[in-house]
């Protein structure tokens, strides 16, 4: 039996372990039919000694890493077999040349030798292939990374822009309020204070998590392609040396892509993981659309629960319509009262929440002729006694208000102003409504494309790996074949030449 002989029947069973290998990966990708639930629930968690998993999705427990990272394990499996069998295979060929044994010498027709070559170039024209699909594929996984990273960290950024707003216009209700009304002022510090610890919770946590991401996605993107550009130059290279029949640049080539192989493979498993998360992260935020309260999500992100902050923002427009049509009720009544307005029309004032019961903020029911809350002080002033003027001048002018009202007016008027500018604002804090559209917008938009590209990705990285495999196979059945010829033709020399030197004697 021929070493060649001996290095095909050992790919053989290599062969089938490729083929079975592929089996989890597709099952592993059929499994995505299942809840999103079940489907982590069920994984082998490498930290607890393999058992399940069973829990949630959270990016903040290593146990849903570990076990997630561990639905690649048939890459990262065959990557140890194929090593494990390089090493054996190296050793059995140098001792074999130590011990100076040689195979009989069998010169293989042309016919052999010509089908060997084709079937080395098909296959490399299958894995240069594969190879410009992984690198485009690659390009595409980036860049629809970053763009997904991009807009679940810019929800977070805006978010921490509107606390930022919404603290400084409570601060500056608070100074107007801070001579008259004690009471609301600590209120209004003590809500600032909680928006600058959810801002700083936002800013370091979109901060640390952002580079990390940036970090492994970069990561990712790089070696991919430094692997399979690497291979693309060896396969390129591997065809010229086995043109030119160089035996020592095939020997360096076969070692160098048995190596690489082993990385293929290993990225195979870590480009299924990534797969395999991207669905997760889509999965969980689609849930999370249909029912935010019933979400692993809800644990991880910065929003009160919808209840909570419906009954918040409900009292708050309570408040502010009640003090509004307090002082509707106020001017109505002194304007009444006054001679001589009994036939002018009563000014009101606008009023943006709706009455009771659910109170919801609505510019839009204001009157074209009613008076804005932060024009009130304008129109006080006409009716505002001054010091220097006497009462019986006052009286004349129609001015009947106490100096002393108008600095008090002029501060409730400009801190319900300011409170009705940032009500959005703040509605769209307690509502999250900035994390639920670039939620929507991700599930929409971004999660297929990026699905799709992802599984692109790892089943060309797969596709990639098994040819590369056969390719080395049918290197080092090349190389074998050429050496044993080379052996063969150097015994046939060296018998004629003991002929010659016999005869000539």
């Amino acid at each position: 039996m021929t070493k060649s002989s001996v290095c095909v029947d050992n790919a053989i069973p290599f062969l089938l372990l490729l083929l079975l290998s592929i089996t989890p990966f597709t099952q592993n990708s059929l499994v995505f039919a299942s809840t999103l639930s079940h489907r982590i629930a069920t994984r082998p968690d490498p930290l607890r000694k393999f058992k399940h998993y069973a829990r949630d999705y959270d990016l903040s427990d290593k146990h849903y890493w570990a076990s997630t990272a561990f639905t690649g394990i048939p890459g990262y499996a065959v990557a140890g077999v194929w090593l494990i069998s390089g090493v054996g295979f190296a050793v059995f060929v140098v001792v074999k040349n130590l011990n100076g044994t040689t195979s009989p010498v069998v010169d293989p027709p042309n016919s052999s030798n010509l089908i060997m070559f084709f079937l080395i170039l098909l296959f490399t024209v299958f894995a240069i292939s594969a190879s410009s699909v992984i690198i485009a594929a690659n390009e595409k996984s980036l860049q629809r990374a970053e763009k997904l990273e991009d807009t679940l960290f810019g929800a977070g950024d805006d978010a921490s822009l509107t606390i930022g707003k919404v603290r400084t216009t409570l601060l500056r209700m608070q100074t107007s309020l801070l001579p008259y009304d004690s009471k609301t002022c600590t209120i209004l510090d003590m809500i600032g204070h909680r928006l600058r610890k959810g801002s700083l919770s936002i800013h370091g946590l979109v901060g640390s998590t952002r580079k990390s991401c940036d970090q492994v996605i970069h990561t990712f993107y790089m070696v991919n392609l430094v692997v399979v550009s690497v291979n693309l130059v060896l396969l390129v290279a591997g065809l010229v040396l086995i043109t030119l029949h160089y035996r020592p640049g095939i020997i360096v080539l076969i070692f160098s892509c048995w190596i690489l192989t082993t990385f293929s493979w290993i990225l195979t498993g870590l480009d299924f993981f990534f797969y395999t998360f991207i669905g997760d992260t889509c999965s969980t935020l689609e849930n999370y659309i249909e029912d935010p309260r019933n979400n692993s999500l809800t644990a991880i992100l910065p929003c009160p629960k919808s209840t909570d902050s419906d009954i918040t923002l409900a009292q708050i427009n309570h408040s502010v319509h009640d003090f509004i049509a307090e002082i509707n009720s106020k001017v109505r009544e002194v304007l009444a009262s006054v001679e001589g307005n009994e036939h002018q029309p009563i000014p009101e004032i606008c009023d943006p929440f709706s009455a009771a019961p659910h109170f919801s903020y609505s510019p839009q029911i204001c009157r074209n002729d009613s008076i804005q809350v932060r024009d009130l002080p304008n129109v006080l002033s006409r009716f505002i006694c001054y010091e220097d003027n006497s009462t019986e001048n006052c009286q004349a002018d129609g001015r009947f208000l106490p100096e002393a009202v108008y600095p008090v007016s002029l501060a409730y008027c400009r801190s319900i102003q300011d409170f009705i500018d940032i009500y959005p604002d703040m509605s769209g804090l307690m509502k999250c409504s900035a994390v639920k559209r670039a939620f929507s917008d991700i599930v929409q938009r971004q999660c297929k494309p990026i699905r799709r590209t992802t599984k692109v990705l790892w089943s060309s990285m797969l596709v990639f790996s098994i040819v590369m495999v056969v390719v080395v196979l049918l290197w080092s059945d090349r190389a074998i074949r050429d050496r044993r010829r080379c052996s063969g033709q150097g015994k046939v020399l060296n018998h004629n030449f003991h002929r010659q030197e016999h005869g000539s004697s």
